[in-house]
């Protein structure tokens, strides 16, 4: 990712005042929506059948590119896991918080990319604005809870890595092809530690890991250190025996039908990092697809 990439995650991640990082660039694609638009569930008084439980950074989250009632209206922000929850009639429990790493999603004082902490130091997001649902301590550690103490969860999902592959490029440690590969390790350890976690609260329904997707599968370089992430990703979840849902195959065709750029295609804002309304209904029906399978 480049450095205007990173400055523009930083700026969803830590408040309006930052989009100007972005410029005009934060701006959504002709045609995509900015804020609640395609894709986004209506209210709906249909009762629930289960419980899902989502996990993750900002993606799962939900992003707009325009905030018109500010960060505290954490209604906005749509991500996949609400259009999975009205597809499916389910209760959803999202947790995600945007800026998480695998780190600080196990522990909150590890260092984050914006949600708990900035890399250590500082307020992160979740100190300032509300989360999908609010909870003490780690996201993890509220996710064994919610398991423990709730006996109709279906499904789980797990989204979570990118913000360790912007932390590490960003301070140098990813300037070449072995620092990539330590990345994917951390990121490997840490989703395995998890997903014993998930499973260790005698939780043992279905749990999806969501892969991440390229900006622009022209560019070998970007395509490269996204494998070499998810990589890490897959590992994990392929040794726990749960489903990927591959964000990466089901972007790339979408993309390079518009030359290659998911920005272009519509799945992506302009910041090149958050998925538009389209990319999460994408998103959602790749973990639905499998769910059918």
């Amino acid at each position: 990712m480049t450095g205007r990439r990173i400055r523009c995650l930083l700026a969803a991640v830590l408040g309006a005042a930052g989009l100007a990082a972005c410029g005009a660039d934060g701006d959504a694609p002709a045609g995509v929506p900015g804020a609640a638009g395609v894709g986004t569930p209506s209210a709906s008084s249909t009762p629930t059948e289960g419980t899902y439980l989502a996990l993750g950074d900002s993606v799962p989250f939900g992003y707009v590119a325009q905030y018109p009632t500010g960060y505290d209206d954490v209604d906005v922000f749509v991500g996949y896991p609400a259009l999975i929850g009205q597809d499916r009639a389910l209760a959803v429990v999202n947790l995600a918080c945007p800026g998480e790493t695998t780190g600080s999603l196990i522990d909150e004082a590890a260092p984050s990319n914006g949600c708990t902490n900035d890399r250590g130091q500082g307020e992160g997001f979740r100190d300032q604005y509300p989360l999908h649902v609010g909870y003490e301590g780690s996201q993890l550690d509220h996710a064994v809870r919610v398991l423990q103490d709730t006996d109709d969860v279906e499904l789980v999902t797990l989204q979570i890595g990118v913000n360790d592959a912007f932390i590490c490029q960003d301070v140098g440690a990813c300037a070449d092809p072995a620092g990539f590969a330590a990345l994917a390790e951390q990121v490997r350890a840490n989703v395995d530690r998890t997903l014993w976690a998930l499973r260790g609260t005698g939780y043992a329904g279905r749990i999806v890991v969501l892969s991440y997707y390229a900006s622009d599968y022209t560019d070998a370089l970007a395509t490269w250190s996204t494998d070499v992430l998810n990589s890490g990703i897959v590992t994990a979840a392929r040794a726990h025996g749960v489903d990927v849902a591959s964000a990466y195959a089901g972007f790339r065709p979408v993309a390079e039908a518009d030359g290659g750029s998911s920005v272009d295609a519509g799945l992506l804002f302009r910041d090149e990092v958050h998925p538009t309304p389209a990319g999460h209904r994408l998103l959602a029906d790749l973990v639905e697809e499998l769910l059918d399978a």
